[in-house]
Formats: C-alpha cells, sequence, structure tokens
C-alpha cells in the first residue's frame, strides 16, 4: 500500500470540485483554516463555476482534477464538495504523474469514486473525510474538521462508539476500506470497484428511500461484496425517506438483515456521516476493530 507523505507547515493544498457546483463564498471559511494551520491552498478553476448542476463541464472538471494530479507542488488535494459527477471522468484521468508522487486526495460522498478507484488501480491510500462545507462557521474547529487537521499530519486516531442494540461482538485488523453506500454500489462491475475480502468495510448515506437502501444492500450482498468481510462499520444513514405504505424496517435493520448469516464484528452508529461528525479515515490504511458490550472502537495502526 502507498501512503502519500504527511503534510508539513508551508506545504500546499489544492481546492477543487469535481462533481457539484459550489459557491466560491462557502469555501472562505475552509481556505482560511487551511491556512490558519499552516498550508497554502492553490484554488482550481471549478471553485465557483457552474454547469448547470456540475462544477463545469465534464471536459473542464477533468482539466482542472488532472492539474491538480498533476502539479508535483501539492502534498494535497481536498475536494470542496461532491453530490454526483466523479463517475462520469475518472476513467479519462491520467494518474502516472500522481503516481510518481502521491499526495493525499480528501472528501466523502461522490469522491467515495476517488478513493475506491486509487485504492484499487493505483494501490495508494486516501482521506475520507469532511469538505470544504464542513469549515463554515463554528465548523472550522469542530472535532470532525480537527480530525482531519490530524490525519493530514499523519498522527493516529482511535474513535470510539456508544453501544447499539444491534451491534456484533468481535474484534478484527485489516485494510479499511468503504464510503458512500450508493457509491460503493454504483461501481460494482467497473474497474474502481473495491476488493472487498478480508477487510474491514464501512457504509453511510443520505436521502435515500428505505427500499432503495435495501435494493443497494442486495447488489453488494448478490456480488459476493460482502461475504469475507473481516468487519462492517455502519456509520450515518440521515434523511431517509419511506414510501406512502411502509417499507416496515428501518435502514440498521436493513443492514443487519444482509449480513445476519455472517460472524464477522458489526458496528453501527460510527460517526462518518453527512450529517453530525464525519471523522477523517484513511481508506486503504490498516485498522483495529473491536466491538464489546461496553461500544466499540477503531484505531489506526
Amino acid at each position: 500500500m502507498i501512503i502519500p507523505p504527511y503534510l508539513k507547515p508551508g506545504n500546499a493544498i489544492g481546492l477543487v470540485c469535481p462533481a457539484g457546483h459550489m459557491d466560491a463564498d462557502r469555501a472562505r471559511d475552509c481556505i482560511a483554516t487551511l491556512e490558519r494551520w499552516g498550508y497554502t491552498v492553490r484554488v482550481g478553476k471549478t471553485l465557483g463555476r457552474s454547469f448547470h448542476y456540475f462544477s463545469g463541464t465534464d471536459e473542464e472538471r477533468l482539466d482542472d482534477l488532472q492539474d491538480m494530479l498533476d502539479d508535483p507542488d501539492l502534498r494535497a488535494i481536498l475536494c470542496a464538495r461532491g453530490g454526483y459527477g466523479t463517475s462520469r471522468i475518472v476513467d479519462r484521468l491520467d494518474f502516472s504523474a500522481f503516481s510518481r508522487a502521491p499526495k493525499w486526495v480528501i472528501g466523502f460522498s461522490d469522491i467515495t469514486v476517488l478513493h475506491t478507484h486509487l485504492l484499487t488501480v493505483w494501490n495508494t491510500a486516501s482521506l475520507h473525510a469532511p469538505m470544504a462545507g464542513a469549515f463554515q462557521g463554528e465548523g472550522a474547529t469542530s472535532a470532525s474538521v480537527n480530525s482531519l487537521r490530524a490525519a493530514l499530519r499523519g498522527e493516529k486516531a482511535t474513535y470510539r462508539c456508544v453501544p447499539h442494540r444491534l451491534n456484533r461482538e468481535g474484534q478484527a485488523e485489516a485494510t479499511l476500506v468503504g464510503g458512500n453506500l450508493t457509491l460503493l454500489a454504483h461501481l460494482i462491475g467497473s474497474a474502481s470497484a473495491p476488493n472487498t475480502e478480508d477487510v474491514l468495510l464501512f457504509i453511510e448515506d443520505i436521502g435515500e428511500y428505505l427500499y432503495n437502501l435495501d435494493r443497494m444492500l442486495i447488489q453488494l450482498l448478490r456480488s459476493g461484496k460482502l461475504d469475507r468481510l473481516s468487519g462492517l462499520i455502519v456509520g450515518g444513514f440521515t434523511d431517509l425517506k419511506d414510501t406512502v405504505v411502509p417499507f416496515g424496517q428501518t435502514a440498521e435493520e436493513l443492514i443487519l438483515d444482509k449480513v445476519r448469516s455472517y460472524g464477522y464484528p458489526l458496528c453501527f452508529g460510527f460517526p462518518s456521516s453527512h450529517q453530525g461528525e464525519n471523522y477523517a479515515l484513511k481508506v486503504g490504511v490498516r485498522y483495529r476493530l473491536q466491538v464489546g458490550a461496553e461500544g466499540a472502537t477503531l484505531g489506526e495502526l
């Protein structure tokens, strides 16, 4: 596994929008905070630009992200926003210069595409972590944003979760893989789909109908992506919707049903979410998951 160099004061971070549009004003606190941390910030052309839903045409987004990947002066690339659109350009990105001088790619949600692509195709770690919107106002001093700062500096984190009635106790050490459930299901059958054998898989999502969550979980199940995990970590499933005739299960119950026959440890309520806490996780790095009666811990090895 290739671990990009951790950052030092004076290093440069690129800020780019490879998917949905984001107003430049919403990134001001993010830029100011990164600078306060001691980094310089290079703002890409796509921040503040819009083409319908997107932060530019496919070509514009592709060129902006490619420029960041190729820039030897950057030590990290922070994706300002997710949304949708990264899978439209990922197959045309050239990672040859990046592979010679790897850097941390940061984000979540739609950026799951980049995390799994870097891991599967380029064997390179990345950061599933807060994006520019999380830095607004008091968010700049939140525990989630500070976890990103610590991760960039190479600090090893240990996160703790309160007990959950559906947890399955156990312990496992393995590479951490995952991200947004919608994107993980979307990538099945593509070159970017992650290998989930003997890994700690983490999942989260927002705004989905319960029946659609069920369908995506069945897609993972039928494709074998849930069969040989070392452990499963369930983050936030927020702003969920139900049909007029209720589906009949919560998101947690849906997930438990799909993995009930397996014996690996299972942790619910992990602080990785579109809303509330969203702690930095190093995709492609080994962690230890411990689930017991008093709750769960996830610690970087």
